[in-house]
């Protein structure tokens, strides 16, 4: 008899109950497991009370922000792996990318339809369920330097210390490093890396890729500097005198 995989499990911190009630009725006529909670403080303690697979966040949270959310996940080594879908009512788009920098793996912006909030969470998730396949069924080990990525692992070290990535950062990282010296343009990270179609990563904001290129350099130190910038075009991993 073949077993049922269990359904993913959705934490949604959103303060604004009518809303909170839409994305946990639409999640769950998909098949997800939902929990709301209204509160930044209550959504803490629900994420390490029984961590889900994935959070979506509002960022104008009362007393703790969403904002500081996100950071508390980042920085804990228990909760840093998992993926966030933030929701912003701000549509500058230097306020969209403060999310991104803090550690999003994406953004919907409100008012959202909700079939695109399911059709972001559902690809958030094959990504996810994309990279765990491949760490349980082995893979490549990349070498550039003091560099090492362990695809099979799903783990990096620099000079033999961990680095901590998100799984957005980690598949940005390998697709870099697996295609070193070649140009890689925004739509094409966005379509590898985020397993986003041609199609959706034409209507997809790029700045998404050079935010996370960003937080990805930061953790990697002077290595980072390997990811470098084409102009007008993307980005290239290419290792000094290689």
């Amino acid at each position: 008899m073949r077993k049922t995989r269990t359904p993913p499990r959705v934490l949604v911190v959103e303060d604004e109950p009518e809303i909170a009630a839409l994305i946990a009725y639409q999640l769950t006529r998909e098949g997800y497991r939902v929990e709301t909670a209204l509160h930044g403080a209550t959504g803490l303690d629900a994420l390490h009370r029984d961590l889900p697979d994935l959070l979506v966040l509002d960022r104008m949270l009362p007393e703790i922000s969403g904002d500081d959310v996100l950071k508390a996940l980042r920085g804990d080594p228990a909760t840093e792996a998992v993926p966030v879908l933030i929701l912003t009512a701000k549509k500058d788009e230097a306020d969209r990318i403060q999310g991104l920098e803090l550690g999003a793996d994406d953004y919907l912006t409100k008012p959202f339809s909700p079939r695109e909030l399911v059709l972001r969470v559902d690809a958030i998730l094959r990504r996810t369920r994309a990279a765990r396949g491949a760490a349980s069924g082995g893979g490549p080990i990349l070498h550039a330097g003091p560099l090492r990525l362990d695809a099979g692992a799903h783990f990096v070290t620099l000079e033999d210390e961990e680095v901590r990535l998100t799984p957005t950062e980690f598949r940005l990282l390998r697709t870099l490093m697996e295609r070193r010296g070649r140009t890689q343009s925004r739509r094409q990270l966005l379509t590898e890396a985020w397993d986003v179609d041609p199609v959706a990563a034409r209507r997809m904001h790029t700045r998404t890729v050079d935010m996370h290129v960003r937080r990805l350099r930061g953790k990697l130190g002077p290595v980072g500097d390997w990811i470098e910038t084409v102009r007008g075009f993307g980005y290239r991993f290419q290792k000094p005198g290689a």
